[in-house]
């Protein structure tokens, strides 16, 4: 399914194409990083999903999605959004937005939405009964809903979104001591930290050499691959 990330935040933005990229059955068809570059792309660009914040630059994702709508377009659509305003949420259903996810969020987190949108999509025929209709529509239901699933424990999404926007900015990489300093975490916790996004494949490291002693672990970002 091709998926388009529309997000303002280039660091969002990247993370979010790279978790889409991982997920199998999944692809990214483009970036935009405001409602105009999003129309400009659903123009020219077939597009199964959306992957929408809702605070654009240009407008509100949700008048986006109204235009997309009275314009034809049926392209369903999963917001991220730091907003908790449950009256927001009931206007993104009333269009057709199926899922939310709450900033900051896991490549686990995004990864079981998409997942369950996946087997929604794949429901097809006529159902038997009413069970059948609730199995189908239990498949968007995800039991995580604060943006903390897959992290480990002692770890925590404000954290690690503070701690990847400091790497995301350094061209020459960081070490954890660097890192924990700007964030204003020790230098083990920020460790920790990198050593998640290595894991998750946001992130690589490779021994600094040059001093004196054990050399320092240099992490770098890794640009998402579009």
């Amino acid at each position: 399914m091709r998926v388009l990330v529309v997000e303002d935040d280039p660091v969002a933005a990247d993370a979010h194409a790279l978790y889409v990229g991982r997920v199998t059955g999944f692809a990214v068809a483009g970036v935009a990083h405001s409602r105009a570059e999003a129309v400009r792309v659903l123009e020219r660009t077939g597009v199964d999903l959306l992957l929408l914040d809702l605070y654009l630059p240009d407008g509100h994702g949700l008048h986006l999605v109204r235009s997309l709508r009275a314009a034809g377009h049926s392209a369903d659509v999963i917001a991220v959004t730091s907003a908790r305003d449950l009256a927001i949420v009931r206007e993104g259903v009333s269009l057709g937005v199926v899922q939310y996810v709450l900033k900051p969020f896991t490549f686990a987190t995004l990864r079981d939405r998409l997942t369950r949108y996946a087997e929604f999509r794949a429901t097809a025929g006529e159902a038997s009964g009413q069970d059948e209709v609730d199995r189908a529509l239990a498949a968007l239901r995800a039991p995580h809903a604060d943006g903390s699933a897959g992290l480990p424990k002692g770890l925590s999404a404000p954290t690690l979104e503070a701690v990847t926007r400091t790497l995301r900015g350094s061209a020459a990489g960081l070490t954890a001591a660097e890192a924990g300093a700007a964030v204003g975490i020790s230098r083990i916790t920020a460790r920790r930290y990198l050593e998640h996004l290595v894991m998750e494949g946001r992130a690589a490291r490779s021994p600094q050499y040059g001093q004196i002693g054990r050399p320092e672990l240099q992490y770098r970002w890794k640009p998402a691959t579009r």
